[in-house]
């Protein structure tokens, strides 16, 4: 028989009223009633706005924050933050359109991402966004949209560096990377950009994702804002914007602790007050995206069954991988883990037991929760699983199977 899978520290954000989970104020039956189904996702938007005041309290003032938007592309969640942040990083035509709807103005909004297509390009400069470059073949293709358009083509240029971000969940620089140009080619870069005379605008570097090491993402944060000043020599014309990435994690599994802020904000500081000499015209920019929304979301889903296999005992819920690919370990997991869960319904219940959640589709990588120790839970009772709000509907196959994709709702 497998071994019980190791507890998570219980979570603090979400209150509990009556043995209920409370969200948004609402306790979860009358909330589900609200939404009118489960499976579905709901985003506390008190919770995000916290956050988002946490950081501009920890950060320089002078920093511009920008959202990340693939982290949860919700347009009513991107509405909401729209007022709250500096800008945004879309990474492609459709996630331009959901900034755009939001009313992010078309100057703080970046597009980055590999191999976009001709119409996302001259759908950028259409708009006035800023163009991240990752490829010589991105330099005549904007140029002639420029010219079509008789528009400025305002771009920066992506940066693969040759340092990593040490402990990094994904990392998304150092070696050979689909994203950005190599550093070694940058200088060239920049100069095919000045014979096309498109708009230089400055620098932009994302080494990696989901870092729980403060000393790491400070580190890497230093080694970026020295390479740019390194590059910006061969610019083409003076820097204004410096996008140095985020990385910033949440912790979901046991053991690991929420990231401290404090030598990151010390260290973004230092380069703040040391570009505003290096760099006068420049904002120094980070992007982040799950950072901001993932603890802020939950996924609920409903027990349907209750059965025993060769001494395991399963619990059939209404949702599973197909709604939530990252908690079924499916989205980057090496050796699954389980993301913290619960009985919304029972969550100071005593009499306890060992289940693995899973969902309704025909395949054996459909768990939510293996062997993990919760209350004793019944058909018609709430599982939640809790860091939702990041990668989570929009990152997962819905149309697997052919079951109707979750709700997501924002309170």
């Amino acid at each position: 028989m497998n071994s019980i899978a190791p507890l998570h520290a219980p979570t603090k954000i979400f209150p509990v009223s009556n043995g209920e989970l409370v969200v948004g104020g609402i306790p979860l039956k009358n909330l589900v009633a609200r939404v009118g189904r489960t499976p579905f996702y709901v985003y506390d938007r008190n919770l995000v706005t916290r956050r988002v005041e946490e950081l501009r309290a920890a950060l320089p003032t002078r920093l511009k924050l920008h959202y990340a938007i693939k982290a949860n592309p919700m347009p009513a969640l991107v509405a909401h933050l729209a007022s709250r942040i500096d800008g945004a990083d879309v990474a492609s035509g459709g996630e331009l359109k959901v900034a755009l709807d939001a009313g992010i103005s078309p100057r703080d909004i970046s597009f980055a991402g590999p191999g976009k297509s001709e119409n996302e390009l001259r759908q950028a400069v259409a708009a006035g966004a800023l163009i991240i470059i990752e490829s010589f073949r991105e330099i005549p293709l904007l140029a002639d949209a420029a010219k079509a358009l008789e528009l400025p083509a305002r771009v920066a240029v992506r940066v693969n560096p040759d340092f990593e971000l040490k402990s990094a969940g994904m990392k998304m620089g150092g070696g050979p990377k689909p994203f950005g140009v190599d550093v070694a080619r940058v200088p060239e870069l920049l100069r095919t950009i000045g014979e096309a005379k498109l708009a230089f605008e400055g620098f932009h570097l994302f080494v990696g994702s989901q870092n729980l090491r403060a000393g790491a993402i400070a580190e890497a944060l230093r080694k970026s804002y020295a390479l740019i000043t390194e590059l910006a020599a061969s610019a083409p014309a003076p820097v204004k914007i410096i996008n140095l990435g985020g990385g910033f994690g949440i912790p979901y599994f046991p053991g690991e602790q929420c990231l401290d802020l404090t030598p990151i904000g010390t260290t973004l500081t230092g380069i703040v007050d040391e570009a505003a000499k290096t760099f006068p015209q420049a904002e120094i920019v980070i992007e982040l995206g799950r950072y901001l929304v993932g603890e802020a979301g939950l996924y609920v889903t409903r027990i349907v069954d209750r059965k025993m296999s060769n001494d395991e005992l399963f619990l059939v819920v209404d949702g599973g991988m197909h709604q939530h690919l990252a908690a079924s370990g499916n989205f980057g997991q090496v050796l699954r883990k389980n993301y913290p869960v619960a009985i919304g319904s029972r969550m100071h219940a005593i009499k306890a037991e060992v289940v693995t959640i899973v969902g309704p589709l025909c395949t054996p990588l459909d768990i939510l929760a293996e062997r993990m120790v919760v209350p004793r839970a019944e058909p018609g009772d709430l599982v939640v699983i809790f860091q939702s709000g990041a990668y989570g509907a929009s990152a997962s196959p819905q149309a697997f199977l052919g079951h109707p994709p979750a709700l997501e709702v924002l309170i």
